[in-house]
């Protein structure tokens, strides 16, 4: 068995490639490279923070749901009466897009005030609210 050399040493032989030149990637990374510890931790707190928002969330509509559950059977017995209508006229104007919109956007100026890496923030919170 014979092995040729040949292919290995004309591989050798030839010049190697002028180095590459910055492309736009390399461009853009060395622009961002100063950010990118901010973007990184806004995201990562953003997702952090959406996600136990979303877990709170569950457990206090778990606590909702209990609790009208209970009424529910001490209205049943007739321990308690329950004025629907009343219960409704309070909650409505809490349940209208206006109000619930407010909410959102003070929610929102709450988490990010004063922070330096609120656009990477709300993506991340967004983010931890779909995954949570």
């Amino acid at each position: 068995m014979t092995v040729s050399l040949s292919p290995l040493l004309a591989q050798a032989a030839r010049p190697s490639p002028p180095p590459a030149t910055p492309d736009a990637v390399d461009n853009a990374f060395n622009a961002l490279a100063p950010y990118l510890g901010q973007i990184s931790f806004g995201g990562l707190a953003g997702f952090a923070t959406g996600f136990a928002l979303k877990k709170v969330g569950r457990v206090a509509l778990v606590i909702f749901g209990l609790l009208f559950i209970t009424l529910q059977l001490l209205a049943y017995f007739g321990v308690v009466e329950v004025n629907w209508l009343r219960i409704q006229s309070y909650a409505d104007p809490l349940l209208r897009r206006d109000a619930l919109q407010g909410f959102w956007n003070g929610l929102v100026g709450i988490l990010t005030n004063n922070l330096p890496f609120a656009g990477a923030f709300i993506p991340g919170f967004l983010l931890g609210l779909r995954f949570g």
